[in-house]
């Protein structure tokens, strides 16, 4: 109980410390998660041409009271709907296709959470300028390396995808042509472990952080 308190000590100190750093990175992070992919798969696919929301969300609080189905059933077709998405035309129909569900958009901003937590900690660590030591530096460096993770797709889960014959696929794996349905399941499967270890790591990651913050915490 007295690691639990201090680690929650560290990180409210550090987090009512650095609310700027905090909401700024998060804020940052999130929307990266959202519109890094299209940008990715413009460039290295087609250009995205088209953008809507789901024209079904105006009737989703109507299904949740009285849909078929029971009540966890409804919620989690919900949890799984795409909310919106973007997309680009091929010469034979749809070449690429990026929506974010509900789901989606849970875990960036779980992972948009941590990574603002961890760089708030991070500068509450830091100190005066030129006062941080080896281990901090490699937190940095730790925190750059996972926050690029979630953005690039290769950790924050596989995007909705038509137009490629697989249902989940990471976000950068769409930008290469001509995979094999193998290696598309491969890429999908390397994706949600990679989801797992980044989290695990950004919050392994915070909670040592927070529990060196908290010694100082009064």
């Amino acid at each position: 109980m007295h690691g639990l308190r201090r680690v929650l000590a560290g990180l409210g100190r550090a987090l009512h410390a650095r609310r700027g750093t905090f909401a700024g990175v998060a804020a940052t992070v999130f929307a990266l998660d959202i519109l890094v992919p299209p940008v990715v798969l413009s460039v290295a696919r087609a250009r995205v041409d088209y953008f809507t929301f789901n024209p079904w969300l105006p009737s989703l609080p109507g299904y949740l009271r009285a849909g078929p189905g029971s009540l966890g059933e409804r919620l989690d077709r919900a949890f799984n709907l795409a909310l919106f998405w973007f997309s680009a035309d091929g010469i034979f129909g749809v070449d690429w296709g990026f929506a974010v569900t509900a789901a989606d958009l849970v875990r960036f901003g779980v992972m948009a959470i941590l990574v603002g937590a961890y760089f708030a900690l991070w500068r509450d660590r830091r100190g005066p300028p030129g006062s941080a030591g080896r281990g901090l530096q490699a937190a940095r460096q730790g925190g750059l390396l996972g926050a690029a993770g979630s953005v690039l797709g290769l950790a924050s889960g596989g995007c909705t995808v038509m137009g490629c014959g697989a249902p989940m696929i990471p976000v950068v794996g769409l930008a290469f042509v001509g995979l094999t349905s193998t290696t598309l399941a491969w890429l999908a499967h390397a994706s949600t472990i990679a989801t797992a270890a980044v989290i695990a790591g950004m919050t392994l990651g915070i909670l040592y952080l927070a529990w060196r913050a908290g010694a100082s915490a009064p």
